[in-house]
């Protein structure tokens, strides 16, 4: 993650939130909203609603986005214009919006109703301040994603007298917008039929006000369905408990709800089985112990600013959750202040004792508790004048820092300052463990450069158009004598954003910069397995080959709201991305995995939808980001990257770690692997985003890529596919039926109903469902779930090993919507998870809920036919009980 702000979110977050308000009184209608997009609305492949970023009209196909709407204004000299939009909902599909855009004086008022289920209609009224002449003008841009469409309903047209724009075919499945008055011009940009741009001002805005009426008409297959907001129903809600995890009652913030350390007993201290090492696609330990990592991250201030008695009690909190490690990350980036180099230092050449001595007792605590660590060498380093670094002052452009991402793949005094911070890191003597970083196996893996290829983000900025000339001579000059070495065309190995020669050229400097990176920490005795950089921000696999310089691939990858509604035939979600990066023959690692933005409503959902996934693809390291950035010397605030006070998140988060951490899902079966050629991987840029044969499959069984032998990219070694694999020659084939409605894992364990958003999970020892399972009966082997909450996530798993039935102890996991008081503030308000469940489970036991550290209070059950009859009310006002 690059900072809470800057980069990593950016990648992630295509645009701005507006404000988004629910009256109370629409509960009775959301609700029936919620009912109806959980069952019907899912089963139609093409669903249009009001985008609540800023009330446009936007297009979906199977939960993908298809068609974005934003608002565009230039002033002179295409000199962009931010307009800023709120939203508002009413009642059922009644929605207002605002929007202003200062520089050019606008002030734009609309309202939008639903006349008819096929049918949006908005009336648009703008406010000109004053008159403006000799601009560019604007008005609503829609971004289409034609591969997901084209097949189905053709390119987009521009409808007679330029009223307006269609897509999809005539008397089928289509969609018109028309304006009433037409717009000044719409058209085509730059004639691709990938956006239309419907400008309401040319070159000129005269003053006062213009009205447009703008209809949507749908027919076909297309049905308009409500917001997520409306699904969901009203998140203020008075009734709901507050401080699920902060009321001394029944947690605090340094206490967890639940105790799972007991997974963590056999590794005190951790290291104890000797350093960790790649073994083909696995990860083993000296002593030949299978390794399997669930951890998260401590991030920022959380490492530095943390009391010595709470970084000991965190500690011992995390593995009560169920972690066994933790990704020690931004220790060097230059927005923590102290961060490893101190407050205020003159340059980043020298590491601050104080900082160091912080991360060694985090070191120690957690190894004590059974935790191993994970630790990235280069986040957000922010070089200094001090540093002595060549061209410094073209890369900085005014700033008193460099963020080196993309500049270290040409420039040798960066490159020289990352090795000088390693080997002072990784030979730094910790003195409460009293052994140096290198020589600890309680450290499981090191990266090397968190975020930063060349393969597909950082390369652009290093062409000659971005006014970096030292840099990019040397770049140029690289690009030519790969050409030549390869007889390849010179201008296109330096296209570096298309696919094509470019991506053998930036694979190959990418890769040279890691080798040398990873021979220089072997010669300082590093042991541990080596990550480069990762797989990450919607790459192609083309961005692979480089990776494999290390030891083991690492991955990260961020959902949104629906992640379980996302049909693979047409859409990715975070699992189907995660998966496309295991490659064959290498350990995998997922350093960063969440939900954004904050605060999704159906986040509690994610951490059994990963861990699932995870167990049943086999991979070896999975990492939560994040626990905090804060220092946790306190209950903290509301934010995506602080779990560790998220009843959403911790509601679930031991429950996975239980599933993951003792295999209750069984790996699958069938192995898919995917092999393109060299052509196929570097000149047509497959992904997970254009790949359903890669999203099927990732569902269906475990996927994995083979590299190809490519002549210009000698270190690149080719992929042994495994026997009996199910080879992939169509990426573009889905391994289901496209009318499909859900998919299960080959081994009958995982079972995802797209149209329902339902995802279950059936094994011995863990039952579980998740996603819109309200109003509805369920069934699994062993437990039933009669739920009303709309949306929510069960878990019931055994704790002593034994099969549901048979155990003598039975962990219940309960979750929902948490959202923080108006304003991000705490508490959290936690809606309550209201039914019933049925547990066959042997008899004599009595359920439990924690009612202060170390007390518990018996909850009344029934018992008939051999089955708990556990009634789940507000009164619990709890996510956690125990059947014992």
């Amino acid at each position: 993650m690059t900072r809470q702000i800057p980069t990593g979110i950016r990648s992630r977050i295509t645009a701005r939130l507006g404000a988004i308000t629910v009256p109370r009184i629409l509960a009775p209608l959301v609700c029936a909203a919620a009912v109806v997009s959980a069952t019907a609305a899912r089963a139609a492949s093409w669903t249009v609603s009001v985008d609540e970023r800023n009330g446009l009209p936007m297009i979906s196909i199977g939960g993908a986005p298809a068609m974005t709407p934003d608002f565009v204004f230039w002033g002179r000299n295409w000199s962009w214009t931010d307009t800023l939009p709120t939203f508002r909902i009413n009642g059922s599909f009644d929605y207002a919006m605002t929007a202003q855009n200062s520089l050019l004086g606008l002030d734009l008022r609309g309202t939008i109703r639903r006349p008819s289920d096929r049918q949006l209609r908005y009336e648009l009224e703008i406010d000109a301040r004053n008159a403006r002449s000799n601009i560019v003008g604007g008005g609503i841009s829609f971004r289409f994603d034609l591969p997901k469409g084209v097949r189905q309903l053709g390119e987009p047209e521009v409808l007679p007298g330029n009223v307006g724009w269609a897509w999809g075919r005539q008397q089928s499945t289509r969609i018109e917008v028309r304006f009433d008055p037409p717009p000044a011009s719409i058209f085509f940009e730059r004639g691709s039929k990938s956006e239309v741009r419907a400008f309401l001002y040319g070159s000129e805005i005269p003053q006062g006000t213009r009205r447009h009426v703008v209809t949507v008409d749908t027919s076909g297959d297309f049905q308009i369905t409500p917001t997520f907001t409306e699904r969901y129903g009203p998140s203020d809600t008075p009734s709901w408990s507050t401080n699920l995890l902060f009321d001394s009652a029944i947690a605090s913030w340094n206490v967890a709800p639940v105790d799972l350390s007991f997974l963590n007993a056999a590794e005190r201290p951790a290291g104890k089985r000797g350093f960790v090492r790649a073994n083909n696609d696995s990860l083993i330990f000296e002593d030949g112990t299978p390794a399997r990592f669930w951890g998260t991250n401590l991030t920022a201030s959380a490492l530095f600013g943390t009391t010595r008695d709470n970084v000991k009690r965190q500690a011992r909190r995390l593995s009560e959750l169920g972690f066994n490690l933790v990704r020690i990350h931004h220790h060097d980036s230059y927005w923590v202040s102290p961060n490893i180099f101190g407050k205020d230092s003159p340059n980043t050449r020298n590491l601050d004792d104080g900082a160091l001595t912080q991360l060694d007792w985090w070191i120690k605590c957690l190894k004590d508790e059974g935790i191993y660590v994970w630790l990235d060498l280069h986040v957000q380093r922010g070089l200094l004048s001090g540093d002595n670094i060549e061209a410094f002052s073209e890369i900085a452009k005014g700033r008193p820092f460099v963020e080196p991402k993309g500049y270290n793949y040409v420039n040798p005094s960066i490159q020289d300052a990352m090795k000088d911070f390693n080997a002072a890191y990784v030979n730094h003597f910790n003195k409460f463990t009293e052994l140096r970083y290198k020589d600890d196996p309680a450290i499981v893996a090191m990266l090397i450069s968190n975020e930063n290829d060349v393969t597909f983000h950082f390369g652009n900025g290093l062409l000659p158009v971005q006014n970096v000339p030292w840099h990019s001579a040397r770049f140029m000059a690289e690009a030519r004598a790969f050409a030549a070495r390869n007889s390849l065309p010179a201008e296109a190995t330096t296209r570096t954003w298309e696919p094509g020669p470019s991506k053998l050229y930036l694979n190959d400097l990418e890769q040279r910069f890691h080798a040398n990176m990873i021979d220089d920490l072997r010669r300082l005795g590093v042991k541990v397995p080596l990550a480069t950089t990762n797989y990450w921000g919607a790459e192609p696999l083309s961005s692979l080959p480089a990776l494999t310089a290390g030891d083991l691939i690492d991955a990260h990858s961020y959902g949104g709201v629906g992640e379980l509604e996302k049909n693979p035939v047409y859409a990715a979600n975070l699992v189907h991305w995660i998966a496309a990066a295991q490659v064959v023959g290498k350990p995998f690692s997922v350093s960063e995995w969440n939900v954004s933005p904050f605060p999704i409503p159906d986040r509690h959902s994610s951490p059994l939808y990963v861990a699932a996934s995870a167990a049943l693809q086999g991979w070896d390291a999975m990492m939560q980001f994040a626990y905090t950035t804060l220092p946790l010397n306190d209950r903290g605030g509301p934010s995506n990257w602080h779990a560790f006070n998220d009843p959403a998140l911790t509601a679930m988060l031991p429950a996975a770690a239980l599933l993951y951490r003792r295999h209750d899902v069984r790996e699958a079966e069938t192995t898919y692997v995917y092999a393109p050629s060299e052509r196929d991987l570097f000149y047509r840029a497959p992904s997970p985003d254009n790949s359903a044969a890669l999203r099927t499959a990732a569902e269906k069984g475990k996927l994995s890529i083979a590299m190809p032998a490519t002549a210009s990219l000698p270190w690149l070694h080719p992929g042994e596919v495994p026997s009996g694999a199910k080879i992939l020659n169509d990426p573009d084939q889905p391994l289901i039926d496209p009318a499909a409605g859900e998919i299960s894992s080959d081994n009958g364990e995982l079972r995802r109903n797209w149209e329902l958003g339902i995802f279950t999970i059936d094994t011995p020892r863990t039952q579980a469902a998740t996603g819109w399972i309200g109003r509805r009966s369920l069934e699994l082997a062993d437990v039933g779930f009669d739920i009303s909450t709309p949306n929510a996530s069960i878990a019931v798993q055994s704790l002593d090993g034994r099969a549901i039935p048979d155990a003598k102890a039975l962990l219940i996991s309960l979750g929902a919507r948490s959202v923080p008081t108006a304003g991000n503030q705490l508490p959290f308000r936690s809606e309550p998870v209201v039914g019933r469940l049925r547990i066959r489970a042997s008899q004599g036991l009595k359920l439990y809920r924690r009612v202060s550290p170390g007390e518990e209070r018996v909850v009344p059950t029934d018992y008939h036919d051999g089955r708990y009859l556990v009634t789940l009310d507000r009164s619990l006002s709890t996510y956690w009980l125990v059947l014992k």
